[in-house]
């Protein structure tokens, strides 16, 4: 059963690799073919030209609270009610974020890609101009993802992953609602974080043995 288990991991961190490797060459060779593809348009009509609803201002304001405190809650219930599975639960989602930081993080710094109000200042408006950091990959939206797909690893009932995973879709909805973002780099900030918190169960698996 561990075999196959682990065997699945590897699975899913190769198509993680291959994926996350396929988009940050296309971005990094084709940044020009992006921008004059749909993918702009696309933007442009989701991005309104004065995007105040409140909706998507809450999505992306809680995403890194969101993410913070689910695994948080988890580890202080475990603590208080002395619950070691509870616990390891808690701390593995912690692992799973730290990995999707550490990974997001370093793409940010690899693509270098501009905010897309910084390069269409006309086409699209931006909730926050005041976000200068990189583009690609949204890290909105990967914390969401990593916090989804961690809990769906660990608690496996419909009632706690249909809400994460909707929940996190939102995120990264608000991030183009927002003007932040281009679709590419939500669809990569989704990415990373699912294969973030299937990397990070893999590797605590192997290294620390864990159930």
């Amino acid at each position: 059963m561990q075999k196959q288990e682990s065997r699945r991991l590897k699975r899913v961190w190769q198509i993680f690799k291959v994926g996350v490797s396929f988009a940050v060459a296309l971005i990094l060779r084709n940044t020009n073919l992006f921008a004059q593809s749909g993918e702009v348009s696309l933007l442009h009509n989701i991005n309104p030209n004065n995007p105040s609803s409140k909706v998507w201002q809450l999505a992306t304001s809680t995403a890194y609270p969101v993410a913070v405190g689910v695994p948080a809650g988890i580890l202080v219930a475990g603590y208080l009610k002395h619950d070691k599975d509870l616990e390891l639960k808690g701390w593995k989602i912690v692992g799973a974020l730290a990995v999707n930081t550490v990974i997001a993080e370093g793409l940010k710094y690899a693509v270098n890609r501009e905010r897309p109000y910084q390069q269409y200042p006309l086409l699209i408006h931006p909730y926050d101009a005041s976000e200068k950091g990189q583009s690609f990959p949204s890290g909105h939206t990967s914390e969401a993802f990593a916090m989804a797909a961690s809990l769906s690893i660990e608690c496996k009932k419909w009632y706690i992953v249909v809400p994460a995973y909707t929940y996190a879709t939102a995120v990264g909805y608000s991030r183009l609602y927002l003007g932040e973002h281009y679709p590419t780099d939500v669809l990569a900030g989704a990415a990373v974080g699912i294969g973030s918190a299937y990397l990070s169960n893999w590797l605590q698996h192997k290294f620390f043995k864990t159930k």
